[in-house]
Protein backbone atom coordinates (compact mmCIF):
# COMPACT_ATOMS: atom_id res chain seq x y z
CA UNK A 1 0.00 0.00 0.00
CA UNK A 2 1.60 3.26 -0.66
CA UNK A 3 2.60 5.60 1.99
CA UNK A 4 2.22 9.51 1.79
CA UNK A 5 5.52 11.34 3.95
CA UNK A 6 4.13 14.39 5.06
CA UNK A 7 6.10 17.79 6.32
CA UNK A 8 6.17 16.94 10.48
CA UNK A 9 5.27 19.05 12.75
CA UNK A 10 8.62 19.25 14.91
CA UNK A 11 8.10 22.05 18.05
CA UNK A 12 5.45 23.74 18.94
CA UNK A 13 6.01 27.17 16.79
CA UNK A 14 6.72 25.27 13.63
CA UNK A 15 4.34 26.46 10.78
CA UNK A 16 6.57 24.92 7.55
CA UNK A 17 9.77 22.91 7.03
CA UNK A 18 12.77 23.14 4.71
CA UNK A 19 14.16 20.21 3.48
CA UNK A 20 18.07 19.84 3.86
CA UNK A 21 18.91 16.51 2.08
CA UNK A 22 17.26 13.45 0.71
CA UNK A 23 19.11 10.25 1.81
CA UNK A 24 17.69 8.40 -1.16
CA UNK A 25 16.72 9.10 -4.64
CA UNK A 26 13.70 8.05 -6.14
CA UNK A 27 13.78 4.35 -7.15
CA UNK A 28 15.37 3.41 -4.09
CA UNK A 29 14.39 0.67 -1.94
CA UNK A 30 14.01 2.26 1.84
CA UNK A 31 13.21 -0.01 5.17
CA UNK A 32 10.99 0.82 7.78
CA UNK A 33 12.79 3.02 10.49
CA UNK A 34 15.68 3.96 7.85
CA UNK A 35 16.54 7.78 7.63
CA UNK A 36 14.61 9.31 4.74
CA UNK A 37 15.06 12.75 5.07
CA UNK A 38 17.05 15.57 6.87
CA UNK A 39 14.51 18.47 7.81
CA UNK A 40 15.12 21.69 9.08
CA UNK A 41 12.65 23.10 11.35
CA UNK A 42 12.69 26.47 13.33
CA UNK A 43 14.47 25.10 16.73
CA UNK A 44 16.84 22.41 15.19
CA UNK A 45 17.74 20.43 11.98
CA UNK A 46 16.04 16.83 12.68
CA UNK A 47 16.35 13.43 10.71
CA UNK A 48 12.86 12.09 9.65
CA UNK A 49 12.71 8.04 9.46
CA UNK A 50 10.44 6.32 6.84
CA UNK A 51 7.20 4.99 8.26
CA UNK A 52 7.14 2.01 5.75
CA UNK A 53 9.18 0.01 3.65
CA UNK A 54 9.03 -0.17 -0.26
CA UNK A 55 10.40 2.39 -2.94
CA UNK A 56 10.60 5.78 -2.75
CA UNK A 57 8.65 6.49 -5.96
CA UNK A 58 8.27 9.89 -5.80
CA UNK A 59 9.87 13.09 -3.95
CA UNK A 60 7.22 16.27 -4.03
CA UNK A 61 10.31 18.87 -2.20
CA UNK A 62 13.91 19.22 -3.54
CA UNK A 63 16.46 19.52 -1.09
CA UNK A 64 16.52 23.91 -0.48
CA UNK A 65 12.63 23.46 -1.07
CA UNK A 66 9.74 24.53 1.95
CA UNK A 67 6.31 22.64 2.60
CA UNK A 68 3.86 23.43 5.16
CA UNK A 69 3.39 21.27 8.17
CA UNK A 70 1.32 18.43 6.77
CA UNK A 71 1.81 18.92 3.48
CA UNK A 72 2.96 15.92 1.10
CA UNK A 73 7.01 16.05 0.51
CA UNK A 74 7.42 11.82 -0.50
CA UNK A 75 5.62 8.63 -1.61
CA UNK A 76 6.61 5.22 -0.58
CA UNK A 77 5.13 2.87 -2.61
CA UNK A 78 5.66 -0.57 -3.79
CA UNK A 79 7.31 -1.01 -7.54
CA UNK A 80 4.01 -1.54 -10.44
CA UNK A 81 1.39 0.50 -7.66
CA UNK A 82 -0.58 3.47 -8.96
CA UNK A 83 -0.12 6.35 -7.20
CA UNK A 84 -1.33 9.01 -9.77
CA UNK A 85 -4.42 10.04 -7.22
CA UNK A 86 -1.77 10.53 -4.23
CA UNK A 87 0.85 13.06 -6.81
CA UNK A 88 -2.64 14.93 -6.93
CA UNK A 89 -3.14 15.40 -4.37
CA UNK A 90 0.58 17.42 -3.62
CA UNK A 91 0.81 21.40 -3.87
CA UNK A 92 3.85 22.65 -5.47
CA UNK A 93 6.93 23.16 -3.01
CA UNK A 94 7.88 26.90 -2.09
CA UNK A 95 11.34 27.52 -3.24
CA UNK A 96 13.40 30.07 -0.99
CA UNK A 97 13.73 33.10 -2.05
CA UNK A 98 16.78 34.41 -3.75
CA UNK A 99 19.00 37.84 -2.44
CA UNK A 100 17.87 40.33 -4.64
CA UNK A 101 19.82 43.94 -4.87
CA UNK A 102 17.12 46.70 -4.48
CA UNK A 103 17.01 48.51 -7.75
CA UNK A 104 18.31 51.45 -6.08
CA UNK A 105 21.68 50.02 -4.98
CA UNK A 106 22.91 47.84 -8.16
CA UNK A 107 25.42 48.04 -9.53
CA UNK A 108 26.68 48.44 -13.17
CA UNK A 109 27.00 45.18 -13.84
CA UNK A 110 24.12 43.79 -12.25
CA UNK A 111 22.05 46.75 -14.39
CA UNK A 112 23.11 45.34 -17.48
CA UNK A 113 24.67 42.21 -17.41
CA UNK A 114 22.75 38.79 -16.72
CA UNK A 115 22.79 37.01 -13.40
CA UNK A 116 25.90 34.32 -13.25
CA UNK A 117 26.41 31.48 -10.99
CA UNK A 118 29.03 32.50 -8.64
CA UNK A 119 32.18 30.94 -9.48
CA UNK A 120 33.54 31.11 -5.80
CA UNK A 121 32.69 27.83 -3.53
CA UNK A 122 33.97 28.98 -0.61
CA UNK A 123 31.09 29.52 2.70
CA UNK A 124 29.85 33.06 3.35
CA UNK A 125 31.34 35.89 5.49
CA UNK A 126 29.92 37.09 8.28
CA UNK A 127 29.98 41.16 8.70
CA UNK A 128 33.16 40.92 10.94
CA UNK A 129 34.49 39.01 8.17
CA UNK A 130 34.66 35.39 9.86
CA UNK A 131 33.22 32.29 7.93
CA UNK A 132 30.17 31.17 9.10
CA UNK A 133 30.64 27.28 10.87
CA UNK A 134 28.83 25.85 13.32
CA UNK A 135 31.41 25.87 16.78
CA UNK A 136 32.02 21.88 16.33
CA UNK A 137 33.42 22.61 12.83
CA UNK A 138 35.34 25.83 14.26
CA UNK A 139 37.36 23.57 16.79
CA UNK A 140 38.01 20.41 14.51
CA UNK A 141 39.57 23.31 11.85
CA UNK A 142 41.76 24.45 14.59
CA UNK A 143 42.87 20.63 16.01
CA UNK A 144 43.36 19.77 12.21
CA UNK A 145 45.14 23.16 10.85
CA UNK A 146 42.27 23.36 7.75
CA UNK A 147 41.38 27.02 6.52
CA UNK A 148 37.69 27.23 6.95
CA UNK A 149 37.48 29.99 4.22
CA UNK A 150 38.93 27.30 1.62
CA UNK A 151 35.97 24.64 2.80
CA UNK A 152 32.22 25.22 1.16
CA UNK A 153 29.75 25.09 3.94
CA UNK A 154 26.35 22.94 3.46
CA UNK A 155 25.01 23.90 6.85
CA UNK A 156 22.12 26.16 7.18
CA UNK A 157 22.91 29.30 5.53
CA UNK A 158 25.89 28.14 3.48
CA UNK A 159 27.39 27.26 7.21
CA UNK A 160 30.50 24.95 7.53
CA UNK A 161 29.46 21.65 9.79
CA UNK A 162 31.42 18.78 10.74
CA UNK A 163 30.41 16.85 7.71
CA UNK A 164 32.05 19.57 5.49
CA UNK A 165 35.50 18.77 7.49
CA UNK A 166 35.44 14.79 7.06
CA UNK A 167 37.41 14.76 4.04
CA UNK A 168 39.11 18.13 4.25
CA UNK A 169 43.26 17.98 4.14
CA UNK A 170 45.15 20.40 5.96
CA UNK A 171 45.60 23.93 4.46
CA UNK A 172 47.98 25.34 6.80
CA UNK A 173 47.65 27.32 10.27
CA UNK A 174 44.10 28.20 10.87
CA UNK A 175 43.86 31.92 11.79
CA UNK A 176 41.83 32.79 14.36
CA UNK A 177 41.90 36.43 13.42
CA UNK A 178 39.16 38.05 11.27
CA UNK A 179 39.59 38.34 7.33
CA UNK A 180 40.94 41.64 6.76
CA UNK A 181 38.82 43.05 3.65
CA UNK A 182 38.76 46.24 2.08
CA UNK A 183 35.86 48.45 2.53
CA UNK A 184 33.94 48.24 -0.18
CA UNK A 185 29.94 50.03 -1.21
CA UNK A 186 27.78 46.86 -2.03
CA UNK A 187 24.18 46.68 -2.88
CA UNK A 188 21.56 46.57 -0.58
CA UNK A 189 19.69 43.03 -0.34
CA UNK A 190 16.15 41.81 0.95
CA UNK A 191 17.62 38.84 3.27
CA UNK A 192 14.94 35.98 3.52
CA UNK A 193 14.46 35.58 7.18
CA UNK A 194 15.66 31.60 8.34
CA UNK A 195 12.93 29.76 10.27
CA UNK A 196 14.13 30.36 13.52
CA UNK A 197 14.01 34.36 12.62
CA UNK A 198 10.77 33.94 11.52
CA UNK A 199 9.41 32.43 14.78
CA UNK A 200 11.50 34.95 17.00
CA UNK A 201 9.61 37.62 15.19
CA UNK A 202 6.18 36.24 15.76
CA UNK A 203 6.54 35.50 19.14
CA UNK A 204 8.19 38.66 20.33
CA UNK A 205 6.10 41.02 18.78
CA UNK A 206 2.79 38.76 20.27
CA UNK A 207 4.90 39.17 24.02
CA UNK A 208 5.20 42.88 23.53
CA UNK A 209 1.58 43.24 22.06
CA UNK A 210 -0.10 41.27 24.38
CA UNK A 211 1.68 41.12 27.60
CA UNK A 212 2.10 44.15 30.10
CA UNK A 213 5.61 43.85 31.12
CA UNK A 214 7.74 45.28 33.77
CA UNK A 215 11.10 45.24 34.65
CA UNK A 216 13.71 45.51 38.37
CA UNK A 217 17.26 45.58 38.14
CA UNK A 218 19.50 44.66 40.87
CA UNK A 219 23.36 44.79 41.52
CA UNK A 220 25.45 41.71 42.98
CA UNK A 221 28.39 41.60 44.61
CA UNK A 222 30.26 38.70 42.61
CA UNK A 223 33.42 38.51 44.34
CA UNK A 224 32.06 35.65 46.36
CA UNK A 225 30.89 33.86 43.79
CA UNK A 226 34.32 34.41 41.85
CA UNK A 227 36.17 32.45 44.48
CA UNK A 228 33.21 30.22 44.81
CA UNK A 229 33.96 29.10 41.31
CA UNK A 230 37.78 29.10 41.12
CA UNK A 231 37.53 26.39 44.13
CA UNK A 232 35.01 23.98 42.69
CA UNK A 233 37.30 24.31 39.31
CA UNK A 234 40.32 23.09 41.61
CA UNK A 235 38.79 19.58 41.77
CA UNK A 236 39.91 17.69 39.14
CA UNK A 237 37.75 17.17 35.53
CA UNK A 238 35.23 19.89 37.47
CA UNK A 239 34.63 22.77 34.87
CA UNK A 240 32.24 25.09 36.01
CA UNK A 241 30.66 28.22 34.68
CA UNK A 242 29.12 31.47 35.98
CA UNK A 243 25.89 30.71 33.79
CA UNK A 244 25.91 26.99 35.66
CA UNK A 245 26.14 29.05 39.33
CA UNK A 246 23.22 31.49 38.03
CA UNK A 247 20.89 28.80 36.80
CA UNK A 248 20.97 26.51 40.10
CA UNK A 249 20.90 30.07 42.35
CA UNK A 250 17.89 30.87 40.19
CA UNK A 251 16.16 27.46 41.02
CA UNK A 252 16.65 27.68 44.63
CA UNK A 253 14.71 30.62 44.44
CA UNK A 254 12.13 29.98 42.16
CA UNK A 255 11.41 27.70 44.48
CA UNK A 256 10.86 30.08 46.92
CA UNK A 257 9.13 32.33 44.77
CA UNK A 258 7.03 30.38 43.39
CA UNK A 259 5.00 33.13 41.89
CA UNK A 260 7.63 34.50 39.63
CA UNK A 261 7.93 30.82 38.48
CA UNK A 262 4.12 30.86 36.87
CA UNK A 263 2.20 30.81 33.52
CA UNK A 264 -0.92 33.73 32.89
CA UNK A 265 -3.77 30.94 31.96
CA UNK A 266 -6.63 33.66 31.87
CA UNK A 267 -8.77 32.79 34.60
CA UNK A 268 -5.70 31.41 36.78
CA UNK A 269 -2.06 31.47 37.80
CA UNK A 270 -0.18 28.08 37.59
CA UNK A 271 2.45 28.05 39.77
CA UNK A 272 5.51 24.98 38.80
CA UNK A 273 6.23 23.13 41.45
CA UNK A 274 9.98 22.23 39.26
CA UNK A 275 12.29 24.88 37.65
CA UNK A 276 13.02 23.89 34.22
CA UNK A 277 15.04 26.57 33.30
CA UNK A 278 15.67 27.96 29.78
CA UNK A 279 18.99 29.12 28.48
CA UNK A 280 18.97 31.16 25.50
CA UNK A 281 21.98 30.44 23.11
CA UNK A 282 23.30 32.70 20.41
CA UNK A 283 23.67 31.10 16.98
CA UNK A 284 24.03 32.81 13.70
CA UNK A 285 20.32 32.48 12.45
CA UNK A 286 18.71 33.95 15.72
CA UNK A 287 18.18 32.43 19.31
CA UNK A 288 17.19 28.72 20.94
CA UNK A 289 16.36 28.39 24.47
CA UNK A 290 17.35 24.72 25.54
CA UNK A 291 15.59 23.34 28.73
CA UNK A 292 17.48 22.43 31.55
CA UNK A 293 14.44 20.10 33.71
CA UNK A 294 14.16 19.93 37.41
CA UNK A 295 17.36 22.27 38.24
CA UNK A 296 16.03 22.01 41.66
CA UNK A 297 16.71 18.42 42.30
CA UNK A 298 20.30 18.61 40.90
CA UNK A 299 23.86 19.58 41.88
CA UNK A 300 25.34 22.46 39.99
CA UNK A 301 28.04 19.99 38.35
CA UNK A 302 25.27 17.91 37.16
CA UNK A 303 23.62 21.15 35.68
CA UNK A 304 27.18 22.24 34.17
CA UNK A 305 27.82 18.83 32.35
CA UNK A 306 23.91 19.58 30.89
CA UNK A 307 24.06 22.97 29.66
CA UNK A 308 27.26 21.86 27.86
CA UNK A 309 25.64 19.35 26.37
CA UNK A 310 22.60 21.21 25.05
CA UNK A 311 24.23 24.15 24.14
CA UNK A 312 26.57 21.86 21.73
CA UNK A 313 24.25 20.37 20.43
CA UNK A 314 21.92 23.41 20.01
CA UNK A 315 24.35 25.28 18.00
CA UNK A 316 25.03 22.06 15.87
CA UNK A 317 20.74 22.41 15.54
CA UNK A 318 20.67 18.85 16.29
CA UNK A 319 18.36 19.42 19.80
CA UNK A 320 15.09 16.67 19.81
CA UNK A 321 11.49 18.77 20.61
CA UNK A 322 11.25 18.02 23.86
CA UNK A 323 14.82 19.71 24.85
CA UNK A 324 13.84 22.99 24.03
CA UNK A 325 9.73 23.29 25.10
CA UNK A 326 8.40 23.87 28.52
CA UNK A 327 10.59 25.96 30.29
CA UNK A 328 9.33 27.70 33.24
CA UNK A 329 12.00 30.49 33.26
CA UNK A 330 14.33 31.72 31.27
CA UNK A 331 17.95 33.05 31.60
CA UNK A 332 19.66 35.57 29.05
CA UNK A 333 23.11 36.18 29.33
CA UNK A 334 25.06 38.95 27.66
CA UNK A 335 27.56 39.13 30.15
CA UNK A 336 30.06 37.05 27.38
CA UNK A 337 29.73 40.11 25.74
CA UNK A 338 30.64 43.10 27.56
CA UNK A 339 26.97 44.04 28.22
CA UNK A 340 27.03 45.68 31.51
CA UNK A 341 22.81 45.36 31.46
CA UNK A 342 19.57 44.86 29.31
CA UNK A 343 16.35 44.68 29.08
CA UNK A 344 14.86 41.23 28.01
CA UNK A 345 11.72 40.73 26.53
CA UNK A 346 9.35 37.62 28.32
CA UNK A 347 8.95 34.96 26.55
CA UNK A 348 5.28 33.29 26.88
CA UNK A 349 3.96 31.16 28.21
CA UNK A 350 6.70 32.21 30.81
CA UNK A 351 5.95 34.41 33.17
CA UNK A 352 9.48 35.77 33.13
CA UNK A 353 13.18 36.14 32.60
CA UNK A 354 16.25 37.17 34.00
CA UNK A 355 18.37 39.21 31.82
CA UNK A 356 22.48 39.13 33.00
CA UNK A 357 25.24 41.66 32.28
CA UNK A 358 28.71 41.43 32.42
CA UNK A 359 30.66 40.94 35.76
CA UNK A 360 32.52 44.56 35.75
CA UNK A 361 35.52 45.84 38.15
CA UNK A 362 34.45 49.06 39.49
CA UNK A 363 35.20 51.11 43.13
CA UNK A 364 32.88 49.80 45.27
CA UNK A 365 32.12 50.99 49.27
CA UNK A 366 33.33 48.16 51.92
CA UNK A 367 33.14 49.42 55.84
CA UNK A 368 32.91 52.57 55.00
CA UNK A 369 36.07 52.27 52.46
CA UNK A 370 36.33 52.09 48.98
CA UNK A 371 37.96 49.15 47.49
CA UNK A 372 37.96 47.55 43.63
CA UNK A 373 35.10 45.04 43.81
CA UNK A 374 32.86 42.97 41.19
CA UNK A 375 29.90 43.63 40.02
CA UNK A 376 27.55 42.40 38.06
CA UNK A 377 23.39 43.34 37.05
CA UNK A 378 20.63 41.38 36.71
CA UNK A 379 17.10 42.23 35.27
CA UNK A 380 13.85 40.71 35.70
CA UNK A 381 11.01 41.05 33.02
CA UNK A 382 7.97 39.93 34.62
CA UNK A 383 4.35 39.50 33.09
CA UNK A 384 2.40 41.95 35.29
CA UNK A 385 -0.66 40.33 35.23
CA UNK A 386 0.43 37.60 37.48
CA UNK A 387 3.92 39.09 39.05
CA UNK A 388 3.69 42.43 40.68
CA UNK A 389 6.54 44.50 41.61
CA UNK A 390 7.26 43.67 44.93
CA UNK A 391 7.01 39.66 44.10
CA UNK A 392 10.15 40.38 41.39
CA UNK A 393 11.93 42.47 44.05
CA UNK A 394 11.66 40.06 46.68
CA UNK A 395 12.70 37.39 44.39
CA UNK A 396 16.33 39.64 43.30
CA UNK A 397 16.93 39.78 46.85
CA UNK A 398 16.59 35.88 47.02
CA UNK A 399 18.90 35.44 44.37
CA UNK A 400 21.52 38.15 45.24
CA UNK A 401 21.68 37.01 48.61
CA UNK A 402 21.93 33.38 47.03
CA UNK A 403 25.03 34.75 44.46
CA UNK A 404 26.98 36.65 47.36
CA UNK A 405 26.65 33.61 49.74
CA UNK A 406 27.05 30.83 46.72
CA UNK A 407 28.28 27.91 49.55
CA UNK A 408 24.66 27.37 50.46
CA UNK A 409 23.78 26.38 46.85
CA UNK A 410 25.62 22.90 48.01
CA UNK A 411 23.09 22.33 50.58
CA UNK A 412 19.56 23.41 49.60
CA UNK A 413 17.30 23.27 46.69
Amino acid sequence: MATKIQMPKLSDTMSEGTILKWRYKEGDKVKQGDVLVEIESDKADMELEAYDSGILRKIFVPEGSKAAIGAPIAIIADAGEDISALEQEAPAAKKPAALQPTPENRTPAQTTQPAQAPQSQSPPLRDDGRVKASPLARKIASARQIDLRMIPGTGPQGRVVKRDLDNAAPTGTASSFPTIRSFVNRPTQDVPLSPIRKTIAKRMTESKQTVPQFYVTMEVDMEPVMAFRAQLNTVEGVKIGFTDILVKACASALMRHPQVNATFLGEASRQYGFAHISVAVALDEGLVTPVLRHCEQKGIEQIAAELRDLVERARNRKLKPDEYSGGTFTISNLGMFGVDDFIAIVNPPEGSILAVGAIVEKPVARNGQVAVGHTMKITLSSDHRIIDGAVAARFLQELQQLLEHPAVLLFRA
